[in-house]
């Protein structure tokens, strides 16, 4: 399992030299544009990151940058070039490309823990060194990156032992709106709509053209939702043994008229933060369809609940066949957590 260690760079003197080490990293990332681009308007066979490294080889030392930094560039315009199937665009603080200074190898830095501090080309950048990295770890590779605001972070990517599985009681969590998620066991964890608290003064910064202001509250905002998500990820995982997710489609529900409760909500973040906590804490973690969860009475199984938009609003209902009363996103939840139970396992599927 790869996790990712985030630390801010302490020393705002570092930030000239990362920025100037940016600037290179986006000029080596232009040329593998251009060669691409020629290539392309040739006919040729596209370079392959071997090409581009042989055709870098010997720059390093003008750039200011290392090797390995080179190194990385083109192993990362290659494998964005594949994805795409097409070739990236340029990379530069005009296009609203933040620094970036990757590194492919752990040789190309030291991580002095006892001063809190990393070490690149003989320079020393000090740390907020707020968790150690477990001894156990593999440090992979890591990458300077820099936020909307000018602060720059050290990231490490580890590799670490998945823990030994745990046992523990199993929840199904319906992802919503008015309540941000619903357990199967009634509880509801209610949505703070951190947007919407900042969205007035938000509004009046971009109106006065306060760049600087806005970009700080756009930071706030998504801090505290960060945080919020990861207070109630953790206790989830924490207290079970299993976790049940729907397969919500976000998404698709951005581009609908709810789009700014959609992307406030965070439920894409959400979910990733309960897939790695199970993984190391070794609970299990599924996502299953939640088609006619809410329609569905968790008691009967008879479709009758609220149907579509024009039944968004309607929270509580009565099933007609059996006369349960329900919940409309507790009664989600169990349905989710009922399907999961009753689905076969792998090798009871028939082979036909």
């Amino acid at each position: 399992m790869i996790l990712t260690y985030r630390y801010r760079v302490k020393d705002k003197t570092s930030a000239k030299h990362l920025r100037r080490m940016a600037g290179a990293v986006n000029y080596a990332w232009n040329y593998c544009c251009e060669t691409q681009r020629e290539a392309q308007r040739r006919r040729a066979k596209w370079p392959s990151k071997f090409d581009l490294i042989k055709l870098m080889t010997g720059s390093s030392r003008e750039l200011g940058i290392m090797s390995d930094t080179l190194n990385a560039v083109a192993w990362s315009f290659v494998d964005s070039r594949n994805t795409a199937g097409y070739c990236p665009r340029w990379r530069s603080r005009r296009h609203g490309n933040l620094g970036w200074v990757p590194f492919n190898a752990p040789r190309a830095f030291y991580i002095d823990e006892s001063s809190s501090s990393v070490i690149v080309l003989g320079r020393k950048y000090r740390l907020w060194y707020s968790r150690l990295i477990p001894t156990a770890g593999k440090i992979k590779t890591a990458c300077f990156s820099e936020d909307a605001r000018g602060r720059w972070y050290f990231n490490a990517n580890v590799e670490v032992e998945e823990a030994v599985a745990k046992d523990g009681p199993t929840v199904a969590i319906d992802l919503g709106l008015k309540d941000l998620a619903t357990l199967s066991d009634g509880r509801k964890i209610e949505m703070p709509a951190f947007y919407r608290r900042h969205e007035a003064a938000l509004a009046l910064a971009q109106q006065r053209g306060q760049k600087r202001r806005a970009t700080t509250l756009h930071a706030k905002i998504k801090n505290c939702r960060k945080h919020f998500l990861h207070k109630h990820s953790t206790r989830i995982v924490r207290e079970h043994g299993r976790v049940i997710v729907g397969d919500v489609n976000a998404a698709g529900l951005a581009k609908t008229r709810m789009a700014k409760s959609v992307l406030d909500a965070g439920w894409s973040m959400f979910r990733t933060m309960l897939q790695y906590k199970c993984l190391g804490a070794g609970a299990s973690f599924e996502i299953v369809s939640e088609k006619w969860t809410t329609q569905t009475c968790s008691g009967c199984g008879a479709l009758g609940g609220p149907k579509d938009i024009a039944g968004l609003g309607m929270r509580q209902w009565t099933c007609e066949h059996c006369g349960a009363s329900h919940d409309r996103d507790v009664n989600a939840a169990r349905n989710l957590l009922a399907g999961a139970e009753r689905r076969p396992l792998a090798e009871e599927i028939p082979v036909l």
